[in-house]
């Protein structure tokens, strides 16, 4: 009997110790599951993350890719990006006729831009008087100071670059400055679309347009299309409520800014007059703010036909453009400045002559005419101090 009780207590003891065991491993396994689900929904992003994050471009991003201020519609860049504003023009405008009082002249190789920036193609004819303020004068805080109450004044703005100028007054040192503004609406609002792909481009890019037919019922009205010849081949016009026209020509070319608007007007002459109700159109929405340098013009000798000025030297050039535009319209900020130096050899200043002992050098001390009484040698100072 006791025997019996003995075998029968240890196979009780067996069969709890089995199910406690096999219970163990399920809690496990369940612990096990439950953190890889929990892994799996922490590391699970929604499905449109990685293009959000690829839309939110750092300024880093921005300020690397290749672009380029361009100084006249004419001119050849390479850059995959390239803007021209007029300001720089009217700037040039001014340092030729107010100035130099003839085209600019080099007087040794001349940079390709200037005969460009020479001809003039753009004017103070071309823009309104109320989108532009320029100014000129003999370079001090004081003009400086004017430009910044009438920039504010006339457009409530403030300059970015003024502060990269030199205004310490000198003899023949002139400051010439434009800022011209445009801030255009269109006639209807356009729709905010989703992100997607540009051609040539790893990130999604922000769009704007008509997508939807009946959103887009009354906006095309206010589209213009100048000619269509298929999808990779068109422009079209948005008209703004302030009677200023917006150009959109898709081109994939080589060709000068120049070249291309030639190309765009010669093929309008056939075109088709408004978007259909079953058209579609979207166009990125842009936003940039650019300043860029014209190193180029930098301290190299102009020829001079004002009185009293026998050359003229360019000591810093350069131009900003700030540029937007999306579902709700355009906005064009561009300003630039060159800061002249007129030279003249007659009156001019002797250069410093700078007497500075910091090499080896030699010490004789002498009674008027007799022989020197001391002398030295000095190649290590640090040494003797």
């Amino acid at each position: 009997m006791k025997k019996f009780l003995a075998l029968f207590i240890v196979l009780i003891a067996v069969l709890v110790g089995g199910y406690l065991y096999s219970t163990r491993d399920t809690k496990n396994v369940s612990a096990d599951n439950n953190q890889n689900i929990s892994e799996q929904k922490t590391k699970r992003k929604p499905a449109f993350a990685k293009d959000e994050e690829n839309i939110n471009i750092t300024s880093e991003q921005i300020n690397s890719a290749e672009f380029e201020i361009v100084p006249t519609m004419e001119s050849v860049s390479k850059a995959k990006n390239q803007v021209w504003a007029g300001a720089f023009q009217l700037v040039w405008n001014d340092f030729m006729n107010e100035l130099v009082k003839g085209p600019i002249k080099f007087l040794k190789k001349q940079p390709a831009m200037v005969d460009l920036l020479n001809k003039q193609k753009f004017t103070t004819n071309d823009i309104q008087e109320s989108a532009y303020y320029k100014k000129w004068g003999e370079a001090s805080p004081k003009l400086k100071k004017e430009i910044e109450d009438g920039i504010w004044e006339k457009f409530k703005e403030k300059s970015q670059i003024l502060d990269s100028f030199d205004f310490t007054p000198r003899l023949h040192k002139y400051f010439l400055y434009v800022m011209m503004k445009k801030d255009l609406e269109y006639e209807k609002e356009f729709e905010n679309l989703q992100p997607g792909k540009f051609e040539g481009s790893e990130v999604l890019v922000k769009y704007f347009g008509i997508e939807q037919e009946d959103f887009g019922r009354n906006v095309k009205k206010t589209v213009g299309v100048l000619f269509y010849n298929n999808d990779k081949d068109f422009a079209i016009t948005l008209h703004s409520k302030q009677g200023d026209l917006i150009h959109l020509y898709k081109v994939n070319t080589d060709k000068t800014l120049a070249e291309i608007y030639e190309e765009m007007k010669e093929k309008a002459q056939n075109g088709f007059g408004r978007m259909r109700s079953e058209d579609r159109f979207k166009a990125p929405k842009i936003d940039f703010n650019k300043t860029q340098e014209f190193k180029e013009l930098y301290n190299k000798p102009i020829v001079s036909h004002t009185p009293g000025i026998d050359y003229w030297e360019i000591e810093k050039a350069m131009e900003r453009i700030q540029f937007k535009m999306d579902e709700f319209g355009a906005k064009v900020v561009a300003e630039a400045g060159i800061m002249a130096l007129g030279r003249s050899i007659a009156s001019r200043p002797p250069e410093p002559r700078y007497f500075y002992l910091t090499g080896p050098y030699a010490i004789f001390i002498q009674e008027q005419g007799k022989a020197p009484y001391f002398a030295a040698y000095i190649k290590d100072p640090s040494s003797i101090q």
